[in-house]
């Protein structure tokens, strides 16, 4: 499966609407990709929080209707990163949207880790509470968006869910970069699954972004790896390397926390007794 993972640079001084046509631009360039990955709030930028309400639209507002036509153009599968949707309830939210090659909305995805803690887009959007998957003809895509990547909880439940390929669109602060590159390989090895992560560059609200969009593959090595600029990486991702890895090192079967309690009518003791308890390394 051929990925492409666009690192926008996501610049104040070009118009939404400038942005949206350059952006369907470049995926309808990635035609023969089989999966097309877009960074987080790339029409607004992750850090302009002056602006979120202004920019807010539907999910099938206007940055659908030019990704739309991309994906179908291009023929591919599009995780058009996410937008900063405008609920029917007046609530905003953080949302990804994933396209089919015919342009149909076939997902979105809420974010459910706000960051900003007592303000930013922790204050002004509501919570996502849905973890979701998307199946491939190829393999099963989890989401996650920018600071889900510090909870591993998260994660844990996409591969239970049969997630095998870890998408995640962000707008990472370059001064935590460092952080970006550690949590996306922690998240490959733990996980045996690969991780998209892709990130905006440029400087936009005075944040300068991380860039250094990202693929690792499920052993945790780095398969391809973006500068601080706008660029395209493309990448080969093979789903049954996920199988492989699992298989010739099987510590997921070894998980004894986070998982469902036994049946009361079981015959087995519980995992915290003696008697089932591993033996001391």
């Amino acid at each position: 499966m051929r990925a492409s993972l666009i690192q926008i640079a996501v610049d104040p001084d070009e118009s939404v609407e400038s942005r949206r046509r350059r952006v369907a631009t470049l995926v309808r360039e990635q035609r023969g990709a089989d999966l097309v990955v877009l960074p987080e709030l790339w029409p607004v930028g992750a850090f302009a929080y002056e602006s979120f309400a202004a920019a807010a639209e539907p999910v099938d507002g206007p940055t659908f209707a030019a990704m739309s036509g991309a994906a179908r153009d291009a023929g591919v599968w599009l995780h058009a990163g996410s937008v900063v949707e405008a609920a029917a309830s007046g609530a905003l939210f953080n949302t990804s949207l994933v396209l089919s090659p015919a342009g149909e909305l076939v997902r979105t995805y809420r974010k459910i880790h706000r960051f900003g803690f007592d303000k930013g887009e922790a204050t002004l959007m509501d919570a996502g509470g849905e973890l979701v998957t998307v199946r491939l003809p190829e393999t099963t895509l989890g989401l996650a968006t920018c600071y889900d990547l510090r909870f591993p909880e998260l994660f844990r439940g996409l591969i239970d869910a049969g997630a095998e390929v870890l998408v995640v669109p962000a707008g990472w602060p370059a001064r935590r970069r460092a952080h970006w590159t550690v949590l996306a390989r922690a998240r490959a090895v733990e996980n045996q699954a690969y991780v998209l992560a892709c990130a905006t560059a440029g400087t936009h609200a005075g944040v300068e972004q991380s860039g250094h969009s990202i693929v690792v593959d499920p052993w945790g090595e780095v398969l391809a790896e973006a500068g601080t600029g706008e660029e395209v990486l493309v990448v080969e991702v093979d789903p049954a390397k996920v199988a492989r890895t699992r298989e010739q090192f099987p510590a997921l079967k070894d998980r004894r926390l986070g998982l469902a309690p036994p049946s009361s009518s079981s015959s087995q003791p519980p995992p915290s007794s003696p008697s089932s308890s591993p033996p001391r390394r």
